[in-house]
């Protein structure tokens, strides 16, 4: 039988209202391509706010502002008081200032810098209501339409099926005499019943260390390239291994 490589149930990690459907059932999809996105205004807007809160600098600005004035009142200060122009207690009540200034402008600093990691944070959230594809496929089922609230723990499972077409997975059930002779990356030919009258080259995967008992088989599987997409899933097959001479 040819399968899919993998058949992956694609869903939400967050429930919400689903906004907008980019694909339908039989179209190609590409890695990390879009399917769908959540209703997300309000998390959109926490992220605006937070990419205009990591953008603001009049704070850091006038903190140093503050720290440079009372450094030049500082030196005054201290050359005066040095010269016995001033008392020693004005003096020292100015370099309170200067620390004061200095720990406001990285306290601004600080405040900066949590609002980037606030922005990468909403960022983040906005992103988990964007329904990518983790792999490279065929939609070949959908769960969930526009306007349905997806719902994490709900009977709704999914929101898209996408059936990994490239390569295919071959499943070959062999007698349990050549269980040992064949090998990771051995060479087999396939010939599917759709295309009719076509072979395909494909490689050992994976040889199943268990044998049936009832049965005296063992499972192996094929991993075969479909890079254009003519042979179909879900068809039987024969397989020939030239090495070992027998179907």
């Amino acid at each position: 039988m040819i399968e899919p490589t993998q058949m992956v149930e694609v869903g939400s990690s967050v429930t919400g209202r689903i906004d907008r459907v980019y694909v339908k059932r039989g179209d190609w999809v590409k890695k990390m391509q879009t399917l769908a996105t959540l209703e997300s205004d309000a998390e959109r807007a926490a992220s605006e706010l937070a990419k205009f809160k990591s953008q603001q600098v009049g704070p850091t600005q006038m903190a140093e502002g503050k720290m440079e004035f009372s450094k030049k009142k500082l030196n005054r200060r201290q050359e005066m008081a040095s010269q016995k122009l001033m008392a020693l207690q004005d003096s020292e009540d100015t370099e309170a200032e200067f620390r004061l200034a200095e720990a406001e402008l990285q306290v601004a600093k600080e405040n900066r810098q949590i609002a980037k990691l606030e922005l990468q944070q909403q960022n983040s959230l906005l992103n988990l209501r964007t329904i990518k594809s983790p792999v490279e496929g065929v939609v070949v089922d959908q769960g969930a339409f526009q306007g349905e609230v997806f719902e994490l723990g709900s009977n709704k499972k999914f929101i898209f099926k996408v059936a990994e077409m490239n390569p295919l997975r071959v499943h070959v059930i062999l007698p349990k005499h050549v269980f040992g002779e064949l090998k990771h990356g051995m060479e087999a030919n396939v010939t599917p019943e759709i295309p009719q009258g076509s072979i395909y080259s494909a490689k050992v995967d994976m040889v199943d260390r268990l044998i049936d008992a009832a049965s005296g088989t063992f499972i192996v599987f094929l991993e075969m390239p479909n890079p254009k997409l003519e042979i179909p899933a879900g068809v039987k097959c024969k397989v020939v291994f030239p090495e070992l001479g027998k179907k």
